[in-house]
C-alpha cells in the first residue's frame, strides 16, 4: 500500500472516528449542538480527504470530474457546519457574516452542478502523472471556470468570519478558546484557501491536498472538546461526591432542626408547589400525604392574623427578601396554636421571586407565660397603687378637705350677705366664683386619685415633663407641709415631651417622693429637703431624679433594695420600687439609684422622648 493511500485513509479514519464521538454525546445530550456540528465538520473533512485521494488516482478526465464534483459537496457540508460550531462554541461571529458564508457556498455549489463540467474547469482536456510523496498522481489540466471565483469568495469570507469571532472572544477574555478554536480555524482555513487557489488557477502544480489542513483543524478542535468532556466528566464525579456530602449535611440538619421542634417549608412559585418536613405538617395539623396548597395552608391561619401574614409576604416577595411573623392557626379539632416563622425569598437575575424558604416554631407556651406575666404585672401595679394611696389617704384628705371648708366658709359669708336688706351682688357673685374654683379644685384631686386607682394596661401618648412633676408635687405639697419637707423642683428649659403613660408615670413618680418623705421622717426639722430636677440624657432621653437630704441607702443594700418584698420600713410591703422598675422599663427606660457625694440618696430614671414601643 502506498504512503499517500495509507496517510489519506488514516486521516478519514481519524476524522470519522472523531466524528462518531461526538455523535453519541449528542445522542446522549440534545442540547449539545456545538457537538453535533463539528460531527458534521469532521465527516465532511473524511470525505473530502477520500475524494483528494480518489482524484490522485483518478483514471480518466470523466472521472476526475465526477469526483471532484462530488467533493464540492463534501465542502459545503464542512464550511456550513464549520460556521455553524464557531458560533456556538465560541459564542461569537457576526451573524450576517456566517450567513453571506453559507451563502456564498450554498450558490457555489449549486454552480458547480450547472456550469461547465464542474465549479473549478468548464472542461478538463486531460490528466497529467506528476510525483507527489515519492509516488505518481493524477493532477488535471483544462479549462478553468471563472465561476470558480465564487466558491474562492466564500473561503474568503468564512476566514473572516473566523476572524471576527476570535477577537471577539478573545476580547470578552476567553482566550483559550479563542486561540484553540478560532485562532486554528482561521490558519486552517487560510492555508487551504491559498492552496485551492494555486492549485486551480495553474500557478503551482501539485494534487489537491486540502483536506490535510482541515484534517489538522479537526485533530486541534477535537482535542479541544475531548479536554472539555473530560473535565465534565471530573466535575461530575466531584459534583456526586460533593452531593452525597451534601445528603449527610442535610440530613444532620434535618435532624438538628427536628431536635428543636422547628418546621421547615418551602413553597415554588414557578410551580405553584409547597414542601414541608413533618415536623412543620405536625405543627399545622396535617399529615404526611396530605396535599400541600398555599390556600389550604392560609386558611389554617387565624381568621385575625390571615390578611396581616399575607400582607407580610407579600412585603418579603416584591423586595424586602425576608420575613418575621408571629400569629395564631386554628388545628381542625378547634386548638389554637401561637406560631413563629420566618424565612427568605429566592430571586431569579430579573428580580422575579421564584422560591420561599422559611422555618416554623411552636410559641404557645412563651405567648402564655407573657400573657401570664402581663397580667401579674397589672396586678402587680395594682395593689401598689392601692397600698400607695393608703399610705397618701390622710394627705388626700387633708388636701380635699381644705377646698371644702373653703367653699363652706364662702357658703356662709354670702349667707350672711343675702340676709342684708340691699346685699351686695358684686361680692356675692365673687363669693360664688371662688366656690366654683374651690369646688374644680377638689374635683381635679379625686380626678387623680381615681386615676392612680384604675386597673389599666399603658397608655402611652407624649407627656411635658414639667407638667408631670407638677402634678405629682401638688398632689403630695400639703403632706410634706404636714412632715415640715421642703420640695424644691427644678426642669430645664427647654425640655422635649417625653413618651409614655402619665398615670404611670405619676405613680412611678409618687412612690419615689414619698420614699424620701418618709427616709426623712428621723432627721432635724430643718434640713428636711426633697429636690425633683429634670434634664436631657443625651439627644433621645429624658432623665428625672429624686432626691433627699436624709442619711442615704446603706451600700450593702443598694442592690437589693429593688428587689419585691424587700423593705426598710417597718409596716412597708417592699414592692414599691420594683414596681416602679417594671413601669420604667415597659417605657423602655432605666431606674436606678446611688448615694451621692453631697449626702442623702437618688433615684434616677430615663424615658425616652421619640416613641419606640406603642405596645405595652
Amino acid at each position: 500500500m502506498s504512503l499517500i493511500t495509507i496517510i489519506w485513509s488514516m486521516s478519514a479514519s481519524a476524522c470519522l472516528t472523531v466524528a462518531g464521538i461526538n455523535l453519541l454525546v449528542w445522542c446522549r445530550d440534545r442540547r449539545a449542538w456545538a457537538n453535533l456540528l463539528f460531527s458534521l465538520t469532521a465527516t465532511s473533512t473524511a470525505a473530502f480527504a477520500l475524494c483528494e485521494l480518489w482524484m490522485m488516482h483518478a483514471g480518466t478526465p470523466a472521472e476526475f470530474t465526477t469526483v471532484l464534483k462530488l467533493g464540492h459537496v463534501a465542502v459545503w457540508l464542512l464550511v456550513v457546519s464549520l460556521v455553524g460550531f464557531v458560533r456556538l462554541y465560541l459564542k461569537a461571529g457576526r451573524p450576517w457574516l456566517a450567513w453571506m458564508v453559507c451563502g456564498l457556498r450554498t450558490l457555489a455549489l449549486i454552480l458547480n452542478f450547472l456550469v461547465g463540467q464542474n465549479l473549478n474547469y468548464l472542461e478538463i482536456t486531460r490528466l497529467r502523472h506528476i510525483k507527489f510523496l515519492g509516488e505518481s498522481v493524477q493532477i488535471a489540466e483544462g479549462v478553468p471556470n471563472p465561476w470558480m471565483l465564487v466558491g474562492q469568495l466564500s473561503l474568503l469570507a468564512l476566514l473572516i468570519f473566523a476572524t471576527d469571532a476570535t477577537v471577539t472572544a478573545w476580547r470578552r477574555g476567553d482566550l483559550h478558546r479563542a486561540l484553540t478554536v478560532g485562532g486554528i480555524a482561521v490558519f486552517f482555513s487560510l492555508v487551504s484557501a491559498c492552496q485551492a487557489v494555486l492549485v486551480f488557477w495553474g500557478i503551482v502544480r501539485m494534487p489537491i491536498v486540502a483536506s490535510l489542513s482541515f484534517v489538522g483543524m479537526v485533530a486541534v478542535m477535537g482535542y479541544e472538546l475531548g479536554s472539555e468532556m473530560l473535565r465534565a466528566a471530573q466535575l461530575d464525579r466531584k459534583l456526586q461526591v460533593s452531593e452525597a456530602g451534601l445528603h449527610e449535611i442535610e440530613e444532620r440538619m434535618r435532624l438538628a432542626v427536628e431536635a428543636v421542634g422547628f418546621g421547615i417549608w418551602i413553597r415554588d412559585f414557578v410551580h405553584d408547589e409547597v414542601w414541608a418536613t413533618d415536623n412543620w405538617r405536625a405543627l399545622f395539623g396535617f399529615s404526611k400525604t396530605d396535599r400541600l396548597e398555599f390556600g389550604n395552608i392560609l386558611q389554617r391561619l387565624h381568621p385575625e392574623d390571615r390578611d396581616a401574614f399575607r400582607l407580610v409576604l407579600e412585603k418579603a416577595t416584591e423586595g424586602a427578601g425576608s420575613y418575621e411573623a408571629e400569629y395564631r392557626i386554628v388545628l381542625p379539632s378547634g386548638e389554637v396554636r401561637w406560631v413563629g416563622s420566618r424565612g427568605r425569598v429566592v430571586f431569579d437575575a430579573s428580580g422575579r421571586a421564584i422560591l420561599i424558604r422559611g422555618i416554623s416554631q411552636d410559641i404557645t407556651e412563651r405567648k402564655r407565660a407573657e400573657e401570664e406575666t402581663q397580667n401579674l404585672r397589672r396586678e402587680i401595679a395594682h395593689v401598689g397603687r392601692v397600698t400607695m394611696m393608703g399610705q397618701l389617704a390622710s394627705a388626700l384628705a387633708h388636701e380635699i378637705n381644705q377646698p371644702l371648708g373653703a367653699i363652706l366658709r364662702n357658703a356662709e359669708a354670702a349667707e350672711l350677705f343675702l340676709h342684708n336688706a340691699s346685699p351686695d351682688l358684686d361680692e356675692i357673685g365673687a363669693i360664688l366664683a371662688d366656690i366654683r374654683k374651690d369646688d374644680q379644685r377638689a374635683g381635679d384631686v379625686i380626678d387623680r386619685m381615681r386615676g392612680l386607682l384604675k386597673r389599666q394596661n399603658l397608655d402611652k401618648r407624649p407627656v411635658q415633663v414639667g407638667e408631670l412633676i407638677g402634678e405629682v408635687v401638688a398632689l403630695v405639697r400639703s403632706d410634706a407641709a404636714a412632715r415640715h419637707v421642703k420640695l424644691e423642683v427644678a426642669v430645664a428649659d427647654p425640655m422635649p415631651p417625653v413618651f409614655g403613660d402619665p398615670v404611670h408615670l405619676q405613680q412611678v413618680l409618687l412612690n419615689l417622693i414619698v420614699n424620701g418623705m418618709d427616709a426623712l421622717d428621723d432627721a432635724q426639722r430643718e434640713g428636711r429637703r426633697i429636690s425633683v430636677t429634670a434634664a436631657l440624657e443625651g439627644p433621645q432621653a429624658v432623665e428625672i431624679a429624686v432626691s433627699d437630704s436624709g442619711r442615704g441607702i446603706p451600700a450593702d443594700k443598694l442592690t437589693d433594695i429593688f428587689d419585691p418584698f424587700f423593705t426598710t420600713k417597718p409596716k412597708g410591703l417592699g414592692m414599691g420600687l420594683c414596681i416602679s422598675r417594671t413601669i420604667i422599663e415597659a417605657h423602655h427606660g432605666r431606674l436606678w439609684a446611688e448615694n451621692p457625694k453631697e449626702g442623702g440618696a437618688a433615684f434616677r430614671f430615663t424615658l425616652p422622648i421619640e416613641e419606640k414601643d406603642a405596645s405595652p
